[in-house]
C-alpha cells in the first residue's frame, strides 16, 4: 500500500532519497513541482521569511497537480523552522511555528541546532496531537498540537480530518504515522550528547550541518570539503549516533573538484548518506537504477 509520505516508503526499502528545494512558495510553483523527479522537496525557514501563507498555497498546488508518477498524492515536503531546538523552553515558546507549518499539510520538519535530548523530546511532543499516547512511557511529553487546524492538511493528504489527526504522527515511533521529524546536530556543543539526542523516540533522520559546524569550530569557510580533521570527526560522531539510533543520515557532498555524479556517489557509498541534495535528474536516475530501484519510483 502506498503511503502518504513517499520518503517513508523509500527509507523502509533502504533506498536513497533525492531532495531539491522549492524556488518559490506559490500555487503555480507547487502545481509545476507536483511532477518533480525528486523524492522530497525542502524549504528553508531557518534563513528565509516564515511564509506559511505561501507554503499553504504551494501545498495546494502540489495536491491539484498530483498524483506523482510514483502514485503518491504529492512529493514529500519538509521544512526547517526559524527557531532552534536548544532547550525545552525554546521549543515550547515556539511550538506555534510547528503548528502553523504542519497545518499547511507538509510531511515533516527538520529542526535546527539540537543540543539536548529533552529539547528534542519536547519537539516531538510539539508535533503531536494530545490524544496520541505511543511513546509516552519512553519520555515523550503529552502532545502540544490541538484541534482546529486539521481540515486544510487533511484535504492536502486526501482524507477526513479525524483520519488525518491519527496519521499525522511521527514515524517510526508510530508505525502508522506519516510525519518525518529530523534534527540538525550541527555544532560542537551537540557532539558530546549526540547519541542521546539521536536516540529520542519520534526522530527519523538527522544531519551534521557542516556550515554551522564549521562556524562552531571558528571557521566560516568549512561548509564544503576539503574539511579539517575536527570536521571529519564531527561528521563521524553524528553519523555514528544516527547508526546506533536507526536514523537515516542526511548528507550531501559539495566538493568543487568533483562532478555532480561523483559528489552523489561519495555521499551515498563513502559517507553512508541516504538523503541528499542532487540537482540533476539524470544523475539521480542513474543511482536509483544502480540501487535496484524500479522507476517511476
Amino acid at each position: 500500500m502506498v503511503r502518504i509520505n513517499k520518503v517513508i516508503d523509500l527509507i523502509e526499502q533502504d533506498q536513497a532519497i533525492f531532495s531539491i528545494g522549492a524556488p518559490e512558495l506559490t500555487y503555480e510553483c507547487g502545481k509545476e513541482m507536483s511532477q518533480t523527479w525528486a523524492d522530497m522537496i525542502q524549504f528553508d525557514f531557518e534563513h528565509h521569511p516564515f511564509d506559511t501563507v505561501g507554503l499553504s498555497q504551494f501545498m495546494k498546488g502540489l495536491r491539484d497537480g498530483g498524483p506523482t508518477p510514483s502514485g503518491h498524492r504529492t512529493p514529500a515536503v519538509i521544512t526547517t523552522l526559524p527557531s532552534n531546538c536548544m532547550t525545552p523552553e525554546e521549543v515550547i515558546y515556539n511550538a506555534w511555528q510547528v503548528r502553523h507549518v504542519l497545518a499547511t499539510g507538509v510531511h515533516g520538519i527538520l529542526h535546527t541546532h539540537t543540543r539536548r535530548a529533552d529539547a528534542v523530546a519536547t519537539f516531538v511532543a510539539a508535533s503531536r496531537y494530545v490524544f496520541q499516547t505511543i511513546g509516552r512511557d519512553m519520555g515523550i511529553p503529552e502532545g502540544l498540537r490541538g484541534g482546529g487546524g486539521q481540515r486544510e492538511p487533511a484535504a492536502i493528504w486526501g482524507m477526513e480530518p479525524v483520519e488525518y489527526m491519527k496519521k499525522a504522527d511521527p514515524w517510526p515511533l508510530n508505525p502508522d504515522g506519516e510525519l518525518l521529524l529530523g534534527l540538525k546536530i550541527e555544532d560542537r556543543f551537540c557532539l558530546p550528547d549526540a547519541d542521546k539526542i539521536a536516540a529520542v523516540p519520534g526522530i527519523s533522520f538527522a544531519e551534521w550541518g557542516p556550515g554551522d559546524m564549521g562556524m562552531s569550530f571558528g571557521d566560516p569557510e568549512q561548509h564544503d570539503p576539503p574539511y579539517l580533521p575536527e570536521m571529519d570527526n564531527a561528521r563521524e560522531i553524528v553519523k555514528s549516533a544516527c547508526d546506533k539510533a536507526g536514523l537515516t543520515f542526511l548528507c550531501s557532498w559539495q566538493d568543487p573538484s568533483m562532478t555532480i555524479e561523483e559528489r552523489a556517489r561519495h555521499a551515498l557509498f563513502k559517507i553512508g548518506a541516504r538523503i541528499l541534495h542532487v540537482p540533476d535528474a539524470d544523475v539521480a536516475d542513474t543511482l536509483r537504477k544502480e540501487m535496484g530501484r524500479t522507476m517511476p519510483w
